[in-house]
């Protein structure tokens, strides 16, 4: 995972996390949902990196 995917989907998640914060906060039902959709839609992106940066080190220890 690249240096700019990690920091992209951190502010994704902060982003997500901070819209359902307001959203809590002024009783808001629809943008805390926006909010929770994009903090889980950021950590499965965080999730997809991680599963493709264990599938290249895999490779790079069988290449060895």
């Amino acid at each position: 995972m690249g240096l700019g995917d990690k920091i992209g989907n951190k502010a994704e998640e902060l982003k997500g996390k901070a819209k359902e914060k307001v959203g809590d906060a002024t009783d808001n039902p629809d943008m805390q949902a926006e909010g929770t959709g994009e903090k889980y839609k950021a950590h499965a992106k965080q999730a997809g990196e991680k599963v493709k940066d264990v599938g290249r080190d895999a490779k790079d220890d069988l290449d060895r």
